[in-house]
């Protein structure tokens, strides 16, 4: 299985939020959904504003965790999230992140944190 895995750090300006093997991650970038399996060709990717990440461990968990803006790195052997803001999905009220979409004016930092969130959330339970 170690060939199938690698590492992966999600840090953002105040903690580090994640750090461990995974096998596959997916991220919202400016150029679209992104998913990265072991030994992918190096790339650097920004994430966008309301965007999500999600990883998938080794023991098949899924995480996810909204994101804020930021930065994707990876090697072949690690993939680094350098993200503006982060926070895990597992307790987001959806009701209430969609009531604040609803009311939030696009592109406000208001609807792209609700975005985020609730896109998170939403890859849980996918």
């Amino acid at each position: 299985m170690a060939d199938k895995s690698f590492h992966v750090e999600v840090v953002s300006a105040d903690a580090e939020l994640y750090s461990g093997e995974a096998t596959f991650v997916i991220a919202r970038t400016t150029v679209g959904e992104l998913g990265v399996m072991a030994n992918h060709e190096p790339l650097l990717g920004q994430l966008v504003p309301g965007g999500y990440v999600v990883i998938v461990e080794e023991n098949g968990e899924r995480k996810a965790a909204a994101i804020e803006g930021g930065f994707l790195s990876t090697t072949g052997q690690s993939v680094t999230i350098l993200a503006e803001s982060a926070e895990w999905a597992d307790g987001v009220d959806i009701t209430a992140e969609r009531s604040i979409l609803d009311s939030a004016e696009p592109g406000t930092d208001e609807y792209n944190h609700a975005q985020a969130r609730l896109s998170a959330a939403e890859q849980l339970v996918k």
